[in-house]
């Protein structure tokens, strides 16, 4: 066997697992569900191919419309996650020590050691009615009944931001640590104030882990199922919560395959859209990030 056969079977080694995986949970599963999509029951086990499961979302407006608020509070999940990761990956990148920096990477994956049904529970308890907020609330003297600080849209929003901030921190911690300190003090030299800086230096260099952070951040709020369901009760109007609903209360699995592969075709929309206005490439992002 001459060196370039064995480099390429060390290759297709190297890679057979990563491709095993990719066919096995993603290829594979798509292919059947896009079968399951285009299914329309027209009798009682009986199917013939078409679009009704779809002209069915279309002609249901509670449907898109629960799709479209899934999407908008996805976004400001987003918006809350780069606003409070942001601050927080500039200081581990480019202020605090070596030791100081791996103490605070550990105290941000410290909430991912338990599961999403865990640190759900966990919200729940600190804002439920006789949850620890009220109660505090209410010694100091500020209530003078407990109140119910669950199953709303704030608490969902609060829970997501959450659960989501550490991948948006991760990239941009990578981006701008490969930044050079030289390029901030140019900035200052120039004559530019704190703002100016981040402006039109920080900013603009960290566009890659900050793009790469959104549609991480985003793509996985508006697939979550269990914060929203937990922390907004009846009121959270999740579409994953719909698309549940389609596969294991009404068995309707052809709905539920469609409605799975709109929400994809939503996210993907808006992540193409968000590329498209930073001006930046998939390619691009995940290279630099």
């Amino acid at each position: 066997m001459s060196q370039s056969d064995i480099k390429r079977l060390s290759l297709i080694l190297l890679f057979m697992p990563f491709a095993l995986w990719i066919l096995l949970l993603i290829v594979l599963p798509h292919i059947g569900m896009g079968v399951l999509a285009l299914r329309e029951k027209v009798a009682p086990r009986v199917y013939e191919f078409g679009f009704g499961n779809f002209i069915e979302f279309l002609q249901e407006p509670i449907y898109w419309n629960t799709l479209l608020r899934t999407g908008s509070m996805s976004l400001l999940v987003t918006a809350l996650a780069l606003l409070a990761g942001f601050p927080i990956a500039y200081y581990i990148a480019k202020v605090a020590g070596w030791r100081t920096r791996g103490a605070l990477f550990l105290l941000c994956l410290v909430p991912l050691w338990v599961s999403d049904l865990i640190r759900a529970f966990g919200w729940i308890l600190l804002l439920r009615e006789t949850g620890v907020v009220s109660s505090m609330l209410q010694t100091i003297g500020l209530l003078n009944a407990p109140v119910e600080l669950l199953y709303n849209d704030v608490t969902v929003v609060i829970g997501l931001v959450y659960t989501v901030i550490l991948f948006m921190i991760v990239p941009l911690v990578s981006t701008l640590d490969g930044m050079d300190d030289a390029m901030i003090e140019a900035g200052y030299n120039l004559g530019g104030n704190g703002w100016t800086v981040l402006r039109r230096i920080i900013i603009p260099y960290a566009m890659p882990g900050i793009v790469s952070g959104c549609i991480i951040v985003f793509m996985l709020t508006a697939g979550s199922y269990l914060t929203p369901i937990l922390l907004g009760g009846k009121n959270s109007s999740w579409f994953t919560e719909t698309i549940y609903e389609q596969f294991i209360t009404r068995y309707n699995w052809e709905s539920g395959a469609a409605f799975g592969f709109l929400l994809l075709a939503f996210t993907s929309f808006v992540v193409w859209l968000g590329l498209k206005l930073s001006r930046q490439t998939l390619a691009g992002t995940i290279a630099r990030s």
